[in-house]
């Protein structure tokens, strides 16, 4: 299952700026997910992150990925009145820096579910190459 940004901003409640996912190449719903984000010199955050040696915050780079292992739970199916909420950050680790027109690739697949947690094993790579990685655990609650 593929998915647009018009797909995906019916999904996440998320917006500009901080919608953080561009687009689903593969989603198993409920079970794994791949999506791109497009990091581009016009990103708000390389204002101040740095200036003359923009790099993209890690915390971004984590959340992109919360923001699709949330796509992963949802599917294309809208939930009513539901939000995935982030519930845990295990083991981060930040291998390489992101830069202006590298293009993300943010993988999540589900590790299990246990009373409404799901839990993912988070990568996240540029050019085939791990920039950063963390097991994030997610919610579905009532909004």
């Amino acid at each position: 299952m593929q998915f647009n940004i018009s797909d995906i901003i019916k999904i996440l409640p998320h917006s500009y700026p901080f919608l953080l996912v561009d687009r689903v190449i593969e989603c198993d719903p409920g079970k794994s997910i791949k999506a791109i984000k497009n990091v581009t010199f016009n990103e708000p955050f390389f204002i101040g992150h740095f200036p003359g040696h923009p790099i993209m915050p890690g915390v971004l780079i984590i959340e992109s990925l919360a923001q699709a292992s949330a796509i992963c739970v949802l599917g294309k199916e809208t939930i009513e009145n539901k939000v995935v909420y982030l519930r845990s950050i295990e083991n981060a680790k930040f291998r390489k820096p992101v830069t202006p027109g590298d293009t993300l690739i943010l993988q999540a697949n589900i590790q299990s579910v246990c009373l409404g947690v799901h839990k993912f094993r988070c990568i996240a790579s540029v050019s085939e190459e791990k920039v950063a990685e963390a097991t994030i655990s997610a919610v579905l609650q009532n909004k």
